[in-house]
């Protein structure tokens, strides 16, 4: 039983080392040990190990590593043609190509959202939308459409968590949560990162399930909150369309 617990102990850790490359694409051994909170010792081993299976690589150079080929062949059989982030891509392309900004598609996974799919705008400045990225609820328009259409006890489970951040008061963000049901759509403006906006509205699946966030963003410079409103029907309507391409 003990050595059941250290080969699962060490399979956790080796997966806390490979989400650390979802903000970084290149990092030393003592940032990776600083961020899991592992001394750097055990954390060389490890990485000695995904280096030997080909999941990082090491540069020789700089002392730094990244995510090896091994990744992409794992991504290779993820997306299949049921897949939102491939069914819907032609369909954010073309919501792109309208408003001129970029188009995410969000997923809700517990009490993060995480982005499956980004189309960035063609604009020089933009707002360059990793796909991979892990966001909390508490903040964003797409956070907030997703939480709006929680099941009621999932959403009280999130807001008396104790990762519910205390600068954000549970009884307002409810009560934005009911006027995003009733417009449905949400705006943010400079909530989760300085400079960018954001409009989302829900994606509801043949079943009249929520099944993703659509957003359009981009830089305050050109989406002032005005601007956000008026894209607010277009999206609306591109998130009807897409909907009923998911099963």
């Amino acid at each position: 039983m003990e050595d059941r617990k250290l080969t699962v102990r060490a399979v956790e850790r080796a997966l806390d080392i490979l989400l650390c490359f979802t903000a970084n694409s290149d990092l030393g051994l003592t940032e990776i040990a600083s961020q899991i909170g592992l001394h750097k010792s055990t954390v060389h081993r490890l990485l000695t190990t995904l280096e030997d299976r080909g999941f990082v690589v090491r540069n020789a150079e700089t002392e730094k590593y990244r995510l090896g080929f091994r990744i992409w062949e794992l991504s290779t059989h993820l997306s299949q043609s049921d897949e939102p982030a491939v069914l819907l891509q032609p369909a954010m392309e073309a919501l792109r190509d309208r408003l001129g900004e970029t188009v995410s598609l969000y997923l809700r996974d517990g009490s993060m959202r995480i982005r499956i799919q980004a189309v960035q705008s063609n604009q020089a400045i933009r707002r360059v939308a990793p796909v991979g990225a892990r966001m909390p609820l508490a903040v964003g328009a797409s956070s907030k459409v997703l939480a709006a259409f929680m099941p009621p006890q999932e959403l009280e489970v999130l807001l008396g968590g104790e990762e519910w951040p205390p600068s954000v008061d549970p009884e307002a963000y409810k009560a934005q949560l009911q006027d995003i049901r009733e417009k449905g759509y949400a705006t943010s403006y400079e909530e989760r990162e300085p400079g960018a906006a954001a409009v989302a509205a829900p994606i509801v699946n043949r079943k009249g399930q929520v099944a993703a966030a659509l957003s359009v963003s981009g830089p305050v410079s050109r989406l002032a909150p005005e601007t956000l409103h008026d894209f607010a029907p277009i999206l609306i309507e591109a998130a009807k369309e897409m909907g009923l391409m998911l099963p």
